[in-house]
């Protein structure tokens, strides 16, 4: 099989590397032209055989949109695009209403496995039509892990990156738990070890998984993370799926909280606290430090903790 693919950054190069060593030919198209195979969309899409098939791997939202429509030119009827990046499902929509306008396929497919991939393979939870993904499914079979699990057909088109919200939304909130209990064994003074107990999680334990390997990993790097500052963005998933859950009336407490506490990571002095310690100081008389203090004052010691 012969696969276009579009973007060829960490993710996209990797894939393009597990691909052909797996037996897929690639040809991959980057505006970076230390790392494009061609040097346009154009010549892309000319260097391959019908049906064709283009997996497009770029930042979600302007730049993908406007790689589908750019491909919507190129390709004709019975072509597939593959979107293999982090788009919001709403967004498949929309993209297979103008491919079907062409008679072209789409199909959106959700992908981890981050960096690790090319090793390791990659999870694929893809949604479209099946005869687009019958299309695609060399390809997919190539870059899943081996065995059996790896590859879903979630369903139609935005099942695929719907999955895959939900997925980093409770990727979210499985940090969020090994971070506050990294945390809490680092200020306690009976835990010694805080490295070395993480490490004994890893096997035989009901909390053991990748992300625990890697925290242990990033711990025996860097012991109490000291290099590291506690700032963590958000790429866009989580907040996703915490608005999924609203719309479907779906209690996330736990992805909800994960998510408001990476807002939390980025704020030097916290408003909403300073609030509260106004209020607490106004119906209580509660002591309060001014903004130029640190440390607790005796009386804000000794005060009603309401």
């Amino acid at each position: 099989m012969h696969l276009g693919l579009v973007g060829l950054g960490k993710m996209g190069g990797n894939m393009r590397t597990r691909l052909r060593s797996g037996g897929i030919t690639v040809t991959g198209y980057d505006r970076n032209p230390d790392v494009t195979d061609v040097d346009s969309l154009q010549a892309l899409v000319e260097e391959l055989p019908s049906p064709k098939v283009v997996w497009v791997m770029v930042p979600a939202g302007d730049i993908t949109r406007a790689t589908v429509e750019d491909l919507l030119e190129l390709l004709g009827e019975g072509d597939v695009i593959v979107d293999g990046g982090n788009s919001r499902w709403t967004d498949d929509e929309k993209h297979a209403a103008l491919a079907a306008e062409k008679g072209i396929g789409f199909v959106d497919c959700g992908v981890s496995g981050g960096v690790w991939g090319l090793e390791n393979g990659y999870a694929l939870m893809a949604g479209g039509d099946a005869h687009d993904i019958a299309k695609v499914q060399p390809v997919f079979d190539v870059l899943k892990p081996e065995g059996e699990s790896g590859f879903v057909h979630a369903g139609r088109v935005g099942a695929g990156h719907f999955s895959k919200m939900v997925h980093n939304g409770i990727e979210y909130a499985m940090m969020q738990a090994y971070a506050e209990g990294f945390e809490l064994l680092e200020k306690a003074e009976l835990v010694e070890n805080v490295t070395d107990v993480f490490d004994s999680w890893r096997v035989g334990t009901v909390v053991r998984s990748w992300l625990l390997d890697l925290l242990v990993k990033a711990l025996q790097d860097d012991p109490g993370l000291s290099k590291i500052r506690g700032y963590a963005e958000d790429s866009g998933e989580g907040r996703w799926t915490v608005e999924a859950a609203i719309d479907h009336a779906v209690p996330a407490p736990t992805i909800a909280a994960s998510l408001f506490a990476r807002f939390v990571s980025r704020q030097d002095e916290s408003p909403a606290m300073q609030a509260v310690a106004a209020m607490r100081q106004q119906f209580g008389g509660h002591a309060v430090q001014a903004a130029e203090e640190t440390g607790h004052s005796p009386a804000d010691l000794d005060a009603d903790p309401s």
